[in-house]
């Protein structure tokens, strides 16, 4: 097995793993990219990626471009004299960057593609009720998330996991995944698979998730809202709205466990130290919630100085 020279790029705690399997690896990473320090926090300090982190503390050589069409950028990483680029949770590359090293561009997506292409693949697999998701390794081309697949592994999903739970196991098995995609391309034993040519479709998107999509529609049925709530669950966290007729205040809702109990929908009904909401099918007890301005917290300790009393859920309408 020839020992490949790998560029690296990726952002996130999700692609640090990959980063650090290859680096402990018999393959040498020769550099890493990742996205410019940004402001964060209430003091807008600049912060560091996860992947800058890692890079520096193993005196890995990094290049964080704002442009990657700049020819210095371009000249620079050229300079590292790679094989092959590998890219997790990283931004859309142009095709002078994803075309240059000998053997291409290999992506790691959290998901068993063609099905949740797109920006979250994880969430959506949980939130639409999946038994089953994975990460797929493929060749990077011009159309997103399109290119052959090399390797794939799956994991089950639980009714007990939540998008947390899954994204970090699917983040150690992408890791691996990747690890062994190099040797055997290094090997030349892998086989390049068209995605096309591995179902009939429709295939499910991931598109990225912003705050209305976070919004629970409690006219739903409960498995429904169920999934919703564990598939956002803990970021960015499913929510409704209380009101009392003065204001409002957000509730997120990260943990609920599924009741049999006859609420009508979208009310509200506590019983001692348990918060009940009704679903379009029977109901659901909230477990663990936040409300506005405190910290997240069981429903239990959520009561001890709050009352639902005088709230109810705004609709929708």
């Amino acid at each position: 097995m020839k020992k490949l020279k790998v560029v690296f790029l990726g952002t996130p705690d999700f692609a640090v793993a990959s980063m650090k399997a290859i680096h402990e690896s018999e393959h040498q990473l020769v550099g890493a990219i990742t996205m410019p320090d940004k402001p964060a926090g209430r003091g807008k300090k600049l912060q560091s990626s996860p992947v800058k982190v890692y890079a520096l503390e193993q005196n890995i050589p990094l290049l964080q471009p704002s442009n990657l069409k700049d020819e210095d950028f371009l000249k620079e990483l050229k300079d590292l004299n790679a094989d092959i680029f590998i890219v997790v949770a990283f931004r859309m590359l142009p095709e002078a960057v994803w075309n240059m090293p000998e053997m291409g561009t290999v992506n790691l997506h959290g998901s068993l593609l063609p099905d949740y292409r797109g920006a979250a693949p994880i969430n959506w697999a949980v939130m639409n009720g999946d038994k089953k998701t994975g990460v797929s390794t493929f060749q990077l081309k011009h159309k997103i998330d399109t290119g052959d697949i090399l390797l794939q592994n799956e994991t089950p999903i639980s009714e007990d996991d939540n998008v947390g739970t899954v994204h970090d196991r699917l983040m150690n098995i992408g890791a691996e995944l990747i690890v062994t995609t190099l040797d055997q391309l290094s090997s030349g034993n892998t086989k390049a698979i068209p995605q096309d040519s591995l179902n009939d479709g429709p295939y499910r998107e991931a598109p990225k998730l912003f705050k209305p999509d976070c919004l629970i529609d409690w006219g739903k049925n409960q498995e429904e809202i169920f999934n919703h709530i564990r598939g956002l669950s803990p970021y960015p966290a499913a929510y409704t709205v209380l009101t009392d007729g003065k204001e409002e205040k957000n509730l997120k809702i990260f943990k609920t466990s599924k009741s049999d109990k006859a609420i009508s929908t979208g009310s509200l009904k506590v019983e001692g130290k348990q918060v009940f909401v009704g679903t379009g099918s029977s109901s659901l007890e909230l477990l663990e919630v936040q409300l506005a301005g405190k910290k997240r917290m069981s429903v239990k300790d959520l009561l001890n100085g709050f009352s639902f009393d005088s709230y109810k859920i705004k609709t929708n309408e």
